[in-house]
């Protein structure tokens, strides 16, 4: 797999502004050496993957494709990617720090089911085709609390749009948040989205974390601080 650099002249890498930091002091020299060394081995193919669909992204034909938009540290993506060596899984995250962490794991365990977009994960949603994901994962995203930031919130009608194409039917979008106006946001949008059904059978199924879930590390930290999340699953129709 080939290193995806942004080229200003193609059309799917959108001039597009990254809002937040995506990167802080702290890294270790070994994590400096991934992100020079190692990414470029294990990072995804935007060209590929608009030209050849998802199983252009790894050795071989993979059962499910699943994508994680945003996968912080990602120890969620890699304990999910060892459990499933059968999924190709597509991480996108643009905080540098967190694609180190990433990489340690990946490097380490010597996993080669996860394809890594250090960027925009729009940028994949752009590329990819029309029903090619079994699932996609967005678990506390940023929920810029300020009224005049909700604008730079993933859940958007734009990025709705994209992701209703990508997802197969019958794939499943889950979505995890500790806010409670993040979580009453994302019911709004998906409850007005005809391509997508909320599962919840009852009042409590959404306080109910999926079977076998383990707490990432900024939901062990939310709880700390006494914050409950919201486990949202939907279905694309």
């Amino acid at each position: 797999m080939n290193e995806d650099k942004y080229d200003p002249d193609n059309p799917l890498h959108k001039k597009r502004k990254v809002h937040g930091r995506t990167f802080v002091k702290g890294m270790s020299q070994r994590q400096f050496d991934l992100l020079a060394d190692f990414l470029p081995k294990v990072a995804l193919d935007v060209g590929a993957l608009k030209v050849d669909g998802v199983q252009s992204l790894f050795d071989t034909q993979k059962g499910e494709y699943w994508m994680e938009v945003g996968f912080g540290g990602g120890e969620h993506l890699a304990r999910l990617a060892r459990e499933h060596p059968d999924v190709g899984f597509i991480g996108c995250e643009p905080f540098q720090n967190g694609v180190a962490k990433l990489l340690i794991e990946v490097e380490d365990d010597n996993i080669g089911n996860i394809a890594v977009h250090s960027d925009d994960a729009r940028t994949v949603l752009d590329a990819l085709p029309d029903a090619s994901l079994d699932k996609l994962f967005l678990l506390y995203p940023d929920p810029w609390h300020k009224s005049k930031h909700h604008k730079r919130r993933f859940i958007c009608a734009e990025n709705m749009v994209q992701i209703a194409r990508v997802l197969k039917p019958g794939a499943v979008f889950f979505v995890a948040s500790d806010i409670p106006d993040y979580v009453s946001w994302t019911l709004r949008h998906l409850q007005n989205d005809e391509n997508f059904e909320w599962l919840a059978e009852q009042d409590t199924d959404w306080l109910q974390p999926p079977k076998g879930w383990q707490a990432t590390r900024y939901e062990a930290k939310a709880q700390r601080h006494g914050r409950k999340s919201a486990y949202l699953f939907f279905r694309r129709l």
